[in-house]
């Protein structure tokens, strides 16, 4: 067990993430295919990609959104709350971890194009998170506050929580 969060991201090499927390990607597939993109032209993409994800508690990711599903698993430290909007607008909040009593599971997938935050339920939770087809910065959106509010202003509490203006 690390002696602290700053030794976790010092042995594991992390680096800040732009939507919070830390992160380094770990496994990036040999294999690629060719998708369509939203104009219907072919964009090359890994098979699958895999990361750790490192949350600390009082920091959270901020909600955003890719094209791919996206697998997250429970590592060490304390629970994950999942926050997830779909693009009808349900909200659910999955609770990722390791006490099954609690209702914590050890993976939840995040379907794509679900708009997606969470945050360490204590001091810190490391997880990782695979993605197929691959992961790339050209799928990821983080949208500001104040348009997810006008997509879903149902859900405002959490979105004005888990946003960044």
């Amino acid at each position: 067990m690390p002696q602290s969060i700053q030794d976790l991201v010092n042995q594991l090499h992390l680096l800040p993430h732009p939507e919070g927390g830390y992160y380094r990607e770990t496994y990036r597939s040999d294999l690629s295919h060719l998708p369509p993109n939203a104009l219907g032209i072919e964009e090359e993409r890994n098979i699958s990609t895999a990361i750790y994800f490192l949350l600390t508690g009082g920091n959270f990711s901020a909600f955003h959104r890719i094209k791919q599903d996206e697998l997250w698993h429970h590592y060490m430290g304390d629970a994950i709350a999942v926050h997830t909007i779909s693009p009808e607008g349900e909200y659910q909040k999955l609770l990722l971890g390791k006490d099954l009593a609690k209702g914590e599971l050890p993976q939840h997938l995040v379907k794509g194009g679900t708009w997606f935050a969470s945050e360490s339920l204590g001091e810190y939770s490391l997880a990782g998170c695979t993605v197929a087809p691959g992961f790339d910065f050209a799928d990821f959106e983080l949208p500001p506050q104040e348009e997810l509010l006008d997509l879903f202003p149902q859900h405002c509490s959490e979105i004005e929580r888990l946003t960044r203006e």
